[in-house]
């Protein structure tokens, strides 16, 4: 089992938290359901499993692809016909899954081309997935099946490896094919995360999403932000997880942290997204994060 990680179980046991989450999600975004109830509901099981949120629960709507989440002041509600990404990840001891899904409110099939093009999309780059085997593989069987439905992979977001307590690690796995000279490894941990668009094929930043990192070890000087620190390393958080002292706090400490903009398609199309965290084995691979029915 050399270059595999030493606590695989933990990993197969956070990703199975992971999966579950993600499904309890997804049955959760109805017409007017809030969204802070919702991304407070699927971080509440997360943690009744023994596991935490490896990031705040994104529920990304439209033309948004990622990086929202609900601050603790929202009161928006989901409405039908909204595309919404319900992207979640757990963690033990920072052992990281991440996994994502798209539903439309409602139930209507509006945007079902969207949906399945992503679906189809994720299922191709995990066959895929296998010791040896050149990045650009994964990601020209992405835009295929991207490309089958008439629409576009966006370009500038990808899929990742993920390491302990680093939730994107050092490569990337692109939508797109002709981006990436790398390989896999067996033992590697990776995440195969395919976004489909009816716009331009591209996202830029849009406003700020209610999530911040650090980006460093603020030290002792202020307790308050050295147990935060302690609390979240350098995986990414959002201010609900904090009191009120805490965020007066943080405040004073904007030095030490990155904040993350929502992902936004640049020509304003709607955006699909799906995603599964995959062990790279000798023979092939193993899925993690599957659902359990």
């Amino acid at each position: 089992m050399s270059g595999y990680p030493p606590d695989l179980d933990r990993w197969r046991r956070a990703a199975r938290i992971s999966a579950e989450a993600r499904d309890l999600g997804a049955s959760l975004v109805v017409t007017g359901a809030r969204r802070r109830e919702v991304a407070d509901a699927i971080e509440r099981y997360i943690r009744s499993k023994g596991a935490e949120p490896a990031f705040p629960a994104n529920l990304s709507r439209n033309s948004e692809a990622a990086h929202f989440t609900p601050d603790p002041d929202d009161i928006g509600v989901f409405e039908a016909g909204d595309l919404v990404k319900v992207d979640v990840g757990a963690h033990l001891d920072g052992a990281i899954a991440d996994t994502a899904t798209t539903v439309e409110v409602g139930g209507g099939r509006r945007h079902e081309n969207l949906i399945r093009a992503v679906r189809d999309a994720v299922d191709a780059g995990v066959r895929e997935v296998r010791s040896g085997v050149a990045v650009d593989t994964i990601s020209v069987a992405i835009e295929r099946a991207i490309h089958a439905r008439g629409l576009k992979p966006v370009r500038n977001l990808t899929g990742h490896t993920i390491e302990r307590y680093l939730l994107h690690a050092g490569k990337s796995i692109p939508n797109a094919s002709g981006m990436s000279s790398a390989s896999l490894r067996e033992g590697e941990v990776v995440a195969i995360e395919p976004f489909a668009t009816n716009g331009a094929g591209e996202i830029e930043n849009g406003p700020f999403g209610h999530i911040l990192r650090f980006r460093n070890d603020p030290g002792p000087k202020d307790p308050v932000v050295a147990a935060l620190y302690a609390r979240f390393r350098t995986l990414p958080f959002t201010t609900r997880w904090v009191d009120g002292e805490g965020r007066l706090h943080l405040a004073g400490a904007k030095r030490h942290l990155q904040s993350y903009p929502v992902f936004v398609e640049r020509g304003r199309g709607l955006v699909a997204q799906a995603e599964h965290t995959v062990l790279v084995t000798a023979g092939g691979h193993e899925l993690l994060t599957a659902s359990a029915s």
